[in-house]
């Protein structure tokens, strides 16, 4: 009966009973606790490790710009731009260089991010378009979480692997350019400078293609709704080369579509609405804003039919003349085919045949002491043909004669005020007379009849010096004369070189 007694009276007992309750509840908050540490270890090393994995896509995506060593570089960068660390997992702590991982470049990406990366695989710089990395992965011993396991009875842990993978990609928008292209010279980085002449033509009739040629960048690469020229139907390229309000569309340049061959009389008209030439598709646009002339229309050419609209009949000015090629190429000794000058020009006479009356003297000799200074940004174009016509106009704009020949640029005398005469509009702008073109390296990347995916090389700003397809050949050259004014990609993002225009952005971005 006691031992009886005794074994009810400890069932009974209840002390005791919290410390059981608490030693229970601590297994289970340490395994709590230690399974959240390794969580959040692995967590933090998987942050890292992709944030790693994101600046080294995005900065071998930064030189896939579809020239022929954008892989090479494209690797490079990635191997050297890049360094970063890694806290928590095995092994070394730095991540850096090319063992961390293995790179791979597309020259597309599916649809849907679902969708798993392969079938678009290649190793042609030209077609590269998105680089992806995908990390080596690293080893995290789980030993908190591990240890709580053996106590149990468990076998514990294994070591986690933590990886992570990123795709970046690379594009270029130009915007607000004309759809025109044309072949570098050789050693264009130090041969091709401000005040150089230029003589872009068309390869034509199957020529190669070489330094200079000229061409068109695909029109399906300017559908532009709300420009205008949305609404110009089979003129579209003569309207887009013609206008002065701007192309708001914008293009990737790291992969144009180009259109190379000969638009005669087409392309002469869209280019000579800035000379106050209206002809062809354009005949009907000479009082039309949208295609006004430059302020500053000297070319040494008038209607031989006593109008004031050259329509085809044009002959020489008895006493003025347009800005001079540079002297080797009239000599036929320039670079590159004759295809680009040294900015050698004869400025003297110049002068001599369009400014011999500014002093009131008809003696021959011409100067350009009454002519306004250039001043700030324009003072780079001293001496060059696009410094003396915006000393032209600057002068024009000071009004020095009396009506009815206000705003004359030369003496109202001589058969050229320097104004339009055909057209009813202006423009305001003296960058009318400057046209934008894709320059491309056709040695590296060789253009043939349609090309697609040609990688733009450097935008050059080419003022025109001379009417296109008036040069007295019969029939009308194609060549088109102009001279070096700047390259509008240059300055920066979102801005154009030198004022004239073109909105260029670099866009690399992660997609995955």
């Amino acid at each position: 009966m006691q031992t009886r007694a005794i074994i009810s009276a400890f069932a009974q007992e209840e002390n005791g009973t919290v410390a059981i309750l608490w030693g229970t509840a601590l297994v289970a908050f340490l395994g709590f606790f230690a399974i959240t540490l390794d969580v959040g270890r692995l967590n933090s090393t998987h942050a890292e490790l992709q944030s790693f994995a994101d600046n080294v896509a995005l900065a071998a995506a930064g030189e896939l710009d579809g020239q022929p060593d954008a892989i090479t570089r494209a690797t490079n960068a990635a191997a050297n731009l890049v360094s970063d660390s890694q806290t928590f997992a095995n092994g070394a702590t730095t991540l850096s260089g090319s063992s961390d991982y293995t790179l791979l470049f597309h020259s597309a990406l599916p649809a849907s991010d679902l969708t798993p990366l392969g079938a678009d695989l290649t190793t042609d710089p030209r077609k590269a378009r998105f680089a992806q990395i995908v990390l080596t992965p690293k080893s995290l011993t789980m030993s908190l979480a591990s240890a709580l396991d053996k106590m149990l009875g468990g076998a514990g842990f294994s070591a986690a692997s933590v990886s992570a993978e990123a795709v970046a990609g690379y594009s270029k928008a130009a915007c607000d350019i004309s759809p025109l292209m044309f072949c570098l010279p050789p050693n264009w980085e130090s041969t091709l400078t401000v005040g150089d002449q230029i003589l872009l033509r068309s390869g034509g009739n199957g020529t190669a293609w070489g330094p200079g040629n000229f061409g068109f960048i695909d029109l399906a690469n300017f559908q532009d709704s709300s420009g205008v020229c949305a609404d110009e139907g089979g003129n579209k390229l003569a309207c887009l080369i013609a206008a002065q309000s701007q192309i708001t569309q914008c293009v990737l340049t790291n992969g144009l579509n180009t259109e190379p061959g000969q638009k005669n009389g087409i392309t002469n008209a869209a280019f000579n609405v800035r000379f106050d030439i209206y002809r062809s598709v354009l005949n009907g646009e000479k009082n039309n804003i949208d295609f006004a002339p430059a302020p500053n229309v000297i070319k040494g050419i008038e209607s031989n039919g006593g109008g004031a609209c050259i329509q085809g009949n044009e002959q020489t000015t008895p006493d003025t003349t347009g800005l001079g090629r540079d002297l080797c190429m009239t000599a036929g000794t320039c670079g590159g085919n004759n295809r680009f000058g040294d900015g050698n020009w004869d400025r003297t006479g110049y002068l001599n045949r369009n400014h011999d009356l500014a002093d009131g003297i008809a003696d021959g000799i011409g100067s350009d002491t009454h002519l306004p200074p250039l001043s700030g940004s324009d003072t780079v174009f001293s001496g060059t043909r696009y410094g003396m016509y915006l000393r032209e106009i600057a002068y024009g704009n000071t009004n020095p004669y009396a009506a009815p020949n206000a705003n004359s640029i030369l003496d109202p005398s001589l058969a050229e005020t320097g104004r339009p005469m055909c057209s009813s509009q202006m423009s305001n702008d003296p960058a009318r007379r400057v046209v934008t073109a894709a320059g491309i390296d056709c040695a590296l990347n060789p253009v043939s009849g349609s090309t697609t995916g040609v990688p733009v090389t450097k935008f050059v700003a080419v003022f025109l010096t001379e009417p296109v397809g008036d040069d007295g050949g019969s029939p009308p050259s194609f060549d088109i004369h102009g001279e070096v004014v700047g390259f509008p990609d240059v300055t920066g993002v979102g801005s154009g070189g030198n004022g004239f225009g073109g909105i260029f952005r670099d866009v690399v971005q992660l997609y995955r």
